[in-house]
């Protein structure tokens, strides 16, 4: 079970890159939901479904690796970064600008700004909610800036 718990809180060990972890769980959390999302189309059921299911797993390990671990909010828990772009793909219809590309590079910027910034009620629930859902929800936080700050963008281009 620790073994497992720490493979998926740290999305295959990419936590444990010593070097600003958390930009390489958004950047793989950038493909693996493009994949998704632009080759394999998944649908927005589909996707919502995976979310849902994958917010309260991650919530339950995040616990679970946290108790093993004596830390919270450890570097190495990068599932909260990819929750946070995973809700990013669930608009990116509505996000999309030009191609793929610009979109995803504007994406993964603006993601980190907000993520590390954590402008409120980000820095609130950091602060305040000490368990797996504060880890979560920062994340998710710095997810809806970045789609807001990207239906600005779409409006004046």
């Amino acid at each position: 079970m620790k073994n497992f718990t720490n493979l998926f809180v740290s999305i295959f060990f990419i936590g444990y890159i010593k070097f600003v972890p958390g930009t390489w769980g958004s950047f793989v959390a950038l493909f693996i939901m493009y994949y998704l999302c632009n080759i394999l189309s998944m649908s927005l059921p589909v996707l919502l479904v995976i979310f849902i299911i994958l917010f309260f797993l991650s919530n339950y390990f995040i616990n679970v690796y946290s108790s093993f671990t004596k830390s919270q909010d450890s570097s190495h828990i990068v599932i909260d970064e990819f929750l946070g772009v995973f809700l990013i793909f669930l608009f990116y219809d509505l996000i999309k600008i030009h191609n793929d590309f610009i979109t995803c590079s504007l994406i993964f910027i603006i993601f980190r700004i907000f993520d590390i910034s954590k402008i409120f009620p980000a820095s609130y629930i950091d602060k305040k909610i000490k368990n797996g859902f504060g880890v979560i929800l920062d994340d998710l936080v710095a997810g809806l800036y970045t789609v807001l700050t990207m239906v600005i963008i779409n409006a004046f281009i």
